[in-house]
């Protein structure tokens, strides 16, 4: 039995690509050397707006902003999938970074992060398993509440 593309699992999930997000200074959203795509960082916009605001554990849930790290990471995979020549081009998911703007004493980051990492996961089976770091910070661009970047390793052409 063949596995099923990314592509495949991501329409499985009801979901698709969204157009890459603008650049909100002098950056490119994803670079590529070798067989290695990096991206930018990706706030949880949807149709170029953020979805949410405000501290995690304050204005937010940790639940809730669980949610906005998925979006931030199917934002990634779309920056990461244009640089590569698609989604199916990526091979695996080889580094998450996620940012989360918390209240004082928020420490629930890995469980916030974890929305970035279980939509990876579903889209990439075994080839979704990732290192990670998890990194609370007191604000993000924009007032955005989780902030998500990735590496990735592009399949040879």
């Amino acid at each position: 039995m063949s596995e099923v593309s990314p592509s495949t699992a991501l329409a499985r999930l009801g979901l698709a690509l969204p157009p890459v997000p603008a650049p909100a200074g002098a950056y490119v959203p994803a670079t590529r050397h070798g067989d290695l795509v990096w991206t930018a960082g990706q706030l949880p916009l949807v149709d170029g707006a953020l979805a949410a605001t405000g501290l995690v554990g304050a204005e937010l849930t940790a639940q809730e902003a669980h949610g906005l790290a998925r979006i931030c990471a199917l934002n990634a995979l779309a920056a990461a999938a244009a640089e590569a020549g698609g989604l199916d081009a990526i091979a695996r998911v080889v580094k998450v970074v996620g940012f989360v703007a918390g209240a004082p004493g928020f420490t629930a980051l890995p469980s916030v992060i974890n929305g970035a990492s279980e939509l990876l996961g579903a889209v990439f089976g075994a080839a979704g398993r990732h290192a990670r770091s998890a990194v609370g910070v007191a604000a993000l661009p924009l007032g955005a509440p989780v902030e998500v970047e990735l590496v990735v390793a592009v399949r040879p052409a």
